[in-house]
């Protein structure tokens, strides 16, 4: 029901799909979809939550296994880049169809991209305080500037084009720490490409 949602409403948007259309599409019954929704929008809150729930689940748990804020940034940027390959038709519909959220739905995605900002935040203040990072390094911007350049992989990426997700992902990783890291500590870092 998900996927056949996420073609409609990229197709014709959030307001342009009725529940009467999904279920059409589906198969299902009004009844099917009210059992597993109970509007049309938990469901669009559950296409937006999907990603941010793996990308915030993915962070914490790079945030828990490394010591390293080195590896650390390297796994959680990685990891990011994959959830546009994974999740390509929900980022989509987010960045379409957001400003249709409900308030309270969209209380609850912003709580998570605030943590997954904070995560990001906290490994870059992490690195400085280890004095792996350059000390002069804005933390928040530096974050948000990573964020970014990350987020806008929706708007280009193609699977079939010439590199893969793993491939995007390192060289990422490899443009941000060069950004990032003391020059003294380039040499002794491994990055992971």
């Amino acid at each position: 029901m998900i996927d056949e949602s996420l073609i409609l409403f990229e197709k014709h948007g959030f307001h342009g799909v009725t529940v009467n259309q999904i279920v059409r599409n589906t198969g299902t019954s009004k009844g099917g979809f009210y059992h597993h929704f109970t509007s049309k929008d938990e469901l669009l809150f559950v296409i937006h939550d999907e990603f941010i729930t793996y990308v915030l689940e993915k962070a914490t748990t790079a945030n828990e296994m490394y010591e390293c804020p080195t590896e650390k940034l390297q796994a959680i940027v990685k990891e990011f880049v994959k959830v546009f390959d994974l999740y390509k038709a929900h980022i989509s519909v987010f960045y379409q169809e957001h400003i249709y959220l409900k308030p309270h739905y969209e209380t609850l995605i912003n709580e998570k991209r605030d943590r997954f900002k904070e995560l990001m935040v906290g490994t870059v203040r992490e690195g400085k305080e280890a004095g792996a990072f350059r000390h002069d390094l804005a933390e928040e911007i530096t974050a948000m500037a990573i964020l970014g350049m990350v987020n806008w992989t929706y708007k280009w990426y193609k699977p079939s084009g010439p590199k893969s997700i793993d491939e995007i992902g390192s060289i990422f990783v490899d443009l941000i720490l060069h950004a990032v890291l003391e020059k003294d500590t380039m040499d002794t870092v491994p990055i992971d490409t």
